[in-house]
């Protein structure tokens, strides 16, 4: 069953049609990620992915972050005697940071994140979860591991930029931490468009409705299809898709597709 609106602390789950908005609700510090907030995304994302009902998702934030990474506060994160940091901070990632960015990336149903402000440290992991990428035009991106933090990228960051905009610039925004912004990460490969901040949360949502009007189960194989690991070669490639194509033309969806196009109407997918 999918949450219901303010049933949780740190998120706003809220339900537009066959459309779930979850929203970052940690404004006072940018969105910043406690151990609550992360496991609130885990089992958000968790239930979602349960529930047939929802056919797109949207993951944005509240304020004028869009998530500023790690919250560094006292208490943020509850400590264990005995651990060293380095201790601590593995275990973290392990119990709470990895399993969100699992349940996210598991999501069988398409995911628009729409960066309306401000994404940095593991906020840039978080962003890039997404299959679809909007980002309001005052909206950036910055990874501030090494030269802030002296640690490696987390939440996935570096292995998205590194597929999404290649090795060079993968390695120029993590040891540098220039601010990138979203017009440059749209040229780069990082964001699908970006928008007037007063638009984004509309075209979110447009675009959002538009996947869930769509055929559902060849939204979810494509997405499969390309999100996944590719064929180690051409042929394999060539077998996945046959393999995909095949179950795909053999759903009502395909049949209603045909119909559509040769009357010339707007397809109504089940």
């Amino acid at each position: 069953m999918t949450a219901r609106p303010g049933s949780y602390r740190h998120l706003c789950v809220e339900p537009i049609g066959a459309v779930q908005r979850v929203t970052l609700a940690r404004a006072e510090v940018y969105n910043a990620l406690n151990k609550a907030l992360l496991d609130e995304l885990t089992a958000v994302a968790s239930g979602l992915a349960r529930d047939d009902s929802v056919r797109a998702v949207i993951l944005t934030g509240a304020g004028r972050a869009f998530c500023a990474g790690a919250d560094l506060s006292p208490g943020a994160f509850p400590a264990v005697a005995g651990e060293t940091r380095g201790e601590a901070t593995r275990r973290l990632l392990i119990e709470h940071f990895n399993p969100a960015v699992l349940a996210w990336t598991s999501l069988p149903q398409p995911l628009i994140v729409a960066v309306n402000g401000v994404a940095a440290g593991g906020g840039v992991g978080l962003a890039l979860l997404g299959d679809i990428v909007v980002a309001a035009s005052t909206a950036s991106f910055q990874s501030v591991f090494v030269p802030k933090l002296a640690l490696a990228p987390d939440l996935g960051a570096a292995w998205h930029m590194r597929r999404l905009a290649g090795a060079g610039r993968a390695l120029g925004l993590s040891l540098l931490g220039d601010v990138l912004s979203a017009e440059r990460a749209v040229q780069w490969g990082l964001a699908w468009e970006s928008v007037d901040e007063a638009a984004l949360p509309s075209r979110a949502l447009e675009l959002a409705q538009r996947l869930a009007a769509g055929p559902a189960l060849a939204t979810r194989r494509v997405k499969s299809l390309l999100r996944g690991e590719p064929g180690a070669t051409l042929d394999a490639q060539l077998a996945l898709e046959a393999q995909l194509q095949g179950e795909l033309a053999d759903h009502p969806d395909h049949a209603e597709g045909i119909r559509a196009f040769v009357e010339k109407r707007r397809p109504q997918f089940s």
